[in-house]
């Protein structure tokens, strides 16, 4: 009988090797899968054992001639499907593949089914029915361009789910890749010395670390579904259990794993516990960033590192790369070091020369599983004290230090707690550092093309390393904004929200900042002053936002005295945020409006008159209002056409932009009966001096 066994890629030379131990006849080996030849007995054995396939199916027949329809009707037609079920059991298929006649895999998989369901219709005049979710049996057809085969699904559900895993960390490892990683640390060369795990999360590597170990079967209690197959005999499936639990050993074993989070701790502990290896793991709660030694001979350490699962975690991820570095050399000399991560460039943090690399999948990402050996070279080879990457890294700490002192007076006098402390000042550290109560933002501006990615990444690294250092600030209270482009798969994992909130204070408004989960942090700092002038002027008027995001602006003209404030943003969530800092703030007033709108259209439908408006449109934006996207250059004037309808006569409009080089038409401005004073230097606070193009800012009136 032919099977093929499916797996991740990256493993397939390891499934190979313990298919080949199984004492099968290994036939061709592809990217993710493994052919072979067996009988039953041992294709059973295998479901129970293997600790590296994710799938087992057993081939009934191929082709190389399924060109169209008609092919592919009469190849699953004349197959001998009484001898895999029944016309009263249920069944459904799988397609996978397309070629230049058959491109939809939804319509391939019905034409197959039509040629089961007319088989059984010739042979009983009774025929199967189809179940898609708990079908009986579960045909697999898999094209390739003309050539084709047809499988019956052997193993069922998917063999790497052991069912000791009911909870699991935030970057999970699949439990058959862990068991590649074990095997490919070396560890089970000698499983008598110390394996620890600094990132256990759920336990994982070490759970499949002692069932290796040990010999234990990894599927003996769950449901095949070759059980359901005529061919199943019970009674030997029984002998072929118990033998292999016969097999089974309990050696002693020294497995430790720690983890930061002690309600992940708590969850190995019950995982390692359903495995029926709790009596030989010490799972405790432990920070990665302050290892220490765990036993006196050396072993190995494997990890599943932590990657960016959230966003703006990269200072924590550089600091953690870092410390474990050292510590490494400090407190694990002689040991080996197996690592799996997603960034090289955070490898590159450890210090380490790797004496081994391999590639693999872990989900959608692609992650490299790095092997150190801590010997007497790599533990005293001399490194700077500091471990930073370039001799301009003690300038931009300088410029951080000296910018800090000199906004000092300022931040104490107008009880300033949000700020701009560096703003690429120094051309090589090209990034913006905004401070936020004990937090703070790092954005990265994008890299001139003939600055290659790995010293820009170095660079980066070393502005996360002093600003946290510069500032006083831990690193896990530091958000990293990276322009980075994603590559293949990773663009679409989603990135988990951290939904943590600080309250900053300015001029006596209070406003919610979310400095990790999104590109802006709901309150831009070079409108600060602009907003005063708005609090200052607002006291009985009649006050609009436009584009008004988060509704900072709307917060200062209410608690300036606004009589009315009318808020307009077509996003639902920044309205909502705009509706919790006047909560935040205590106002309260029916005449404080909210509208959820496009407000280009809203403009230009809009009536009744307004005393002082602020506006602070996007530089570019698609709208249904505009024949093109929206272009502040090229539309502005548009736009305070239509501003100008509701402008009363003695009214202001504010209106700001962050478009480098903006040129207001005057003439244009004048045959609108408007006039413009420019106050772009007044907006400018001591924090954001430096930059002066940051943003445009006029004063609008009447003629």
């Amino acid at each position: 009988m032919q099977f093929i066994a499916l797996t991740s890629i990256g493993i397939e030379h390891l499934l190979a090797e313990e298919l080949e131990q199984a004492g099968v006849t290994l036939g061709k080996q592809s990217v993710g899968s493994v052919r072979f030849e067996t009988d039953n007995s041992t294709a059973q054995r295998i479901c129970m054992m293997t600790r590296f396939a994710t799938r087992i199916m057993l081939l009934i027949d191929e082709s190389e001639e399924i060109s169209n329809k008609d092919a592919l009707y009469k190849f699953a037609r004349f197959q001998a499907w009484q001898d895999w079920f029944g016309p009263t059991q249920t069944f459904a298929i799988e397609f996978n593949g397309t070629n230049t006649e058959l491109k939809n895999t939804q319509f391939s998989g019905l034409v197959i089914k039509d040629g089961v369901v007319d088989y059984f219709n010739d042979l009983y005049e009774q025929r199967p029915n189809v179940d898609k979710s708990e079908p009986n049996i579960r045909i697999i057809a898999k094209l390739n361009r003309d050539k084709c085969a047809l499988y019956i699904d052997y193993s069922g559900p998917r063999l790497s789910d052991r069912g000791y895993r009911t909870k699991q960390g935030k970057a999970p490892i699949r439990e058959h890749l862990a068991a590649a990683l074990v095997k490919r640390s070396g560890w089970l060369d000698d499983i008598t010395q110390p394996l620890f795990d600094p990132c256990c999360g759920s336990g994982t590597l070490l759970i499949e670390a002692a069932g290796m170990a040990n010999n234990a079967p990894t599927n003996t209690d769950r449901e095949f579904a070759f059980k359901r197959l005529p061919s199943f005999r019970k009674a030997k499936f029984d002998i072929v259990k118990a033998e292999l639990k016969e097999q089974q050993q309990d050696n002693n074993l020294w497995l430790v794993g720690s983890d930061i989070d002690s309600k992940l701790v708590e969850v190995a502990e019950q995982n390692a516990d359903r495995a029926g290896v709790s009596n030989t793991i010490k799972f405790k709660q432990g920070d990665a960033n302050q290892l220490r030694s765990i036993a006196k001979r050396p072993g190995v350490v494997i990890s599943n590192l932590p990657y960016g699962e959230r966003i703006g975690s990269m200072a924590e991820l550089v600091n953690l790369h870092r410390n474990m570095g050292v510590a490494f050399k400090k407190y694990f000399p002689n040991w080996k070091l197996a690592l799996l991560g997603t960034d090289d460039s955070l490898f590159k943090l450890l210090k380490l020369s790797r004496e081994k690399r391999y590639k693999f999948k872990n989900g959608p990402l692609d992650a490299e599983f790095n092997l150190y050996e801590l010997n007497e070279r790599q533990v005293n080879q001399n490194e700077r004290a500091t471990g930073l990457n370039y001799e301009g890294s003690s300038a931009f700490a300088n410029r951080v230090k000296k910018n800090k002192q000199a906004l000092k007076s300022w931040l104490k006098k107008e009880q300033v707690t949000a700020y701009r402390v560096y703003d690429a000042d120094i051309p090589e550290y090209n990034v913006a550092v905004d401070v936020y109560n004990d937090c703070a933002v790092i954005f990265e501006y994008a890299a001139p093309k003939e600055i290659e990615d790995d010293v820009a990444q170095k660079r980066l690294q070393d502005v996360i390393t002093l600003t946290a250092q510069q500032l006083n600030i831990e690193p896990e209270n530091i958000a990293v904004k990276v322009r980075k482009r994603q590559k293949g798969e990773a663009q679409y994992t989603s990135m988990d929200k951290q939904n943590r909130f600080e309250i900053v204070e300015e001029f006596g408004a209070k406003f919610k900042v979310n400095l990790f989960d999104y590109l802006d942090t709901g309150l831009f700092l070079d409108h600060r002053l602009a907003r005063r002038y708005i609090q200052e002027n607002a006291n009985g008027k009649r006050v609009l936002n436009l584009f008004a995001y988060t509704g900072s602006v709307s917060v200062h003209a209410a608690l300036g005295g606004a009589k009315a404030v009318t808020t307009v943003d077509m996003s639902k969530t920044y309205l909502k945020w705009a509706e919790e800092n006047f909560a935040l703030n205590e106002l309260k007033n029916t005449r404080f409006r909210f509208e959820q709108a496009d407000c280009l259209k809203w403009l230009e439908y809009a009536q009744g008159q307004y005393d002082l408006i602020f506006l602070d449109p996007p530089t570019f934006s698609n709208s249904k209002r505009m024949k093109e996207a929206f272009d502040v250059q090229r539309d502005h004037i548009q736009l305070l056409t239509w501003i100008k309808n509701i402008l009363s006569p003695n009214g202001t409009l504010v209106f700001s932009n962050n478009k480098r080089g903006f040129k207001m038409d005057e003439v244009a401005l004048i045959g609108l009966g408007l006039k413009a004073d420019n106050i772009s230097e007044k907006t400018l606070s001591p924090d954001f001096k430096r930059n002066k193009q940051i943003h445009n800012s006029w004063l609008i009136t009447h003629g």
